[in-house]
């Protein structure tokens, strides 16, 4: 499969691992360079990683100072423009966790995903920031095509929390996707700036996320408009 990671996060970290960079230079920091968005070329921005992955970072201003959201908006539209979806099968949006503005929804809301999964643990605070993306989730489902496509636990090892993860799905009209177990070989891997399926492709924990993926892969076209807890 063709894959396209586009990294909508101002901490620009979402590609690092498929690199084996530090950070990949985002688009805004390029434009910033080069004068204008205008004057970048995709190959500028696209990176090409493990597996023949591509990667883009689109950025964010400096802390304190404009608006992040605007930095996916300016992306994404480069990235139409210049061609960067043609001969893809999935392009992943890998969007900041609480949705804070209305920029960081811009995959939600211009219909750019089709299916959104939420990523949470059974901490109070990350079911509340995945009921609040349904929130979102449901405010531009009914003029547009996305629909949430389920919730991935990445497990904490706090209390009850295959139960927990398990009853807001409920609540939520969706179901609970893939339980990832908590496991170091993650930490081990992140050390060496590798996925944890480059680093220990053997291991228990790149089985669970070859899993994952089949699921997710399976379960398109199932999403579903949710039902947030008000």
């Amino acid at each position: 499969s063709e894959i396209l990671i586009v990294g909508c996060d101002p901490k620009a970290d979402s590609t690092r691992l498929i690199l084996h960079a530090k950070a990949q230079d985002t688009i805004l920091s390029l434009a910033a360079s080069a004068g204008s968005v205008e004057d970048l070329e995709l190959e500028d921005v696209m990176k090409v990683g493990y597996q023949d992955i591509r990667c883009v970072e689109s950025g964010g201003p400096e802390p304190g100072v404009g608006c992040a959201g605007r930095g996916v908006i300016t992306s994404i539209n480069f990235l139409e423009e210049n061609g960067a979806y043609e001969n893809i099968d999935y392009v992943s949006y890998d969007v900041l966790g609480d949705v804070v503005c209305g920029g960081f929804a811009m995959p939600i809301r211009e219909n750019k995903a089709q299916e959104i999964y939420i990523v949470m643990s059974g901490e109070m605070m990350a079911m509340y920031a995945a009921n609040n993306i349904s929130k979102g989730i449901l405010k531009y489902a009914n003029s547009g095509g996305v629909r949430l496509g389920g919730l991935i636990c990445n497990e904490r090892q706090t209390d009850k929390e295959l139960e927990l993860a398990e009853a807001l799905a409920k609540k939520l009209g969706t179901q609970l996707i893939y339980f990832v177990p908590r496991d170091n070989v993650v930490q081990h891997a992140e050390l060496r700036r590798m996925t944890v399926l480059e680093y220990a492709p053997d291991s228990k924990q790149a089985d669970h996320y070859r899993k994952l993926a089949a699921k997710v892969h399976n379960n398109g076209g199932k999403g579903i408009i949710p039902t947030p807890i008000s």
